[in-house]
């Protein structure tokens, strides 16, 4: 079956989607990301970050947009990002482990570009892992480039130690 019929895409904006997200989140984090930062820093930053409070906050009062990726009626996976100057700055961007390698990712990133085009930005850009490889070649098989190194204090002792990378358009 061709994954671009069955791949739809809505933006977030009720509580019933915030919890969604939210419970999508903590799934994906668990599994990819406490190998590589631990699981109390994965639960301080689910909190943090990803709860959906916080995700609510994020799009009522940081001008967030949250897309939301659908395959038939499950949700499978979720970005977010906001402009920032002539940028889009891409906060989130996770599809669930069972849908990766279907293409997911590539549909999702072709939504976010053509936003960033829409709104007549010159780049998008985004943070992660210097230690997250796999999400790494992605990106960077996305054309993004690593453009800077950032270290980030993000309160309770933890820190986020990340690579910027930047994809012009």
């Amino acid at each position: 079956m061709n994954s671009k019929k069955v791949i739809t895409f809505t933006y977030a904006n009720n509580q019933d989607d915030y919890d969604s997200i939210s419970h999508l989140a903590t799934i994906i984090w668990n599994e990819h990301y406490t190998p590589i930062i631990g699981k109390e820093q994965v639960t301080y930053m689910l909190e943090k970050y990803q709860s959906a409070s916080a995700i609510k906050k994020a799009i009522l009062n940081d001008y967030y947009h949250y897309l939301m990726v659908y395959k038939k009626n499950q949700l499978i996976g979720y970005s977010a990002y906001y402009i920032i100057g002539n940028s889009l700055f891409l906060s989130k961007f996770y599809v669930h482990k069972p849908f990766r390698g279907l293409k997911v990712s590539s549909l999702m990133m072709k939504q976010i570009i053509l936003y960033a085009k829409e709104n007549k930005l010159s780049s998008v850009y985004l943070t992660v892992n210097k230690y997250n490889k796999h999400s790494i070649a992605i990106y960077e098989h996305f054309g993004f480039l690593i453009t800077k190194e950032l270290v980030t204090d993000i309160g309770q002792g933890y820190v986020m130690d990340d690579y910027q990378l930047t994809l012009n358009i």
